[in-house]
């Protein structure tokens, strides 16, 4: 089945996860979880389907599927050196920014639930018929 990008019940969960985390758990019900985990945890599957459509958009990916391992891997090592080491010495971003190695945990125990997930969704769901 053809992956949904933004239309992807993954990223639209986490879109929804994110919001309500954001306007109703940290303002109402203050937690660290919330408050320091559960935004590294959803990043892969928020911001991999957009890069993927961007990606898509630019030609630069070929397949329409779901995102592969690659596509997952890349962006979780490059945004835990960025993140996590680059940022947080910066002069600029050293006041801003905190080194946390349970930050690159979260994102990638969210990069496996999602591979786990749109492997599932998109291998069991029968491909739509045109017309």
């Amino acid at each position: 089945m053809r992956f949904r990008y933004l239309k992807d019940p993954l990223f639209l969960f986490c879109v929804a996860v994110y919001f309500v985390n954001r306007e109703i758990v940290k303002p109402y019900f203050p937690n660290t979880f919330s408050r320091c985990f559960l935004n590294d945890l959803i990043c892969l599957p928020f911001w991999v389907p957009i890069m993927l459509l961007l990606m898509r958009a630019l030609r630069l990916r070929s397949s329409d599927g779901p995102p592969t391992a690659s596509e997952l891997l890349v962006p979780l090592i490059l945004w835990s050196v960025i993140f996590e080491v680059v940022l947080p010495r910066a002069p600029v971003f050293s006041k801003l920014e905190t080194a946390d190695h349970v930050d690159i945990l979260c994102y990638a125990a969210g990069g496996l639930v999602a591979a786990g997930f749109w492997k599932l969704w998109y291998s069991r769901r029968p491909a739509m018929r045109a017309g």
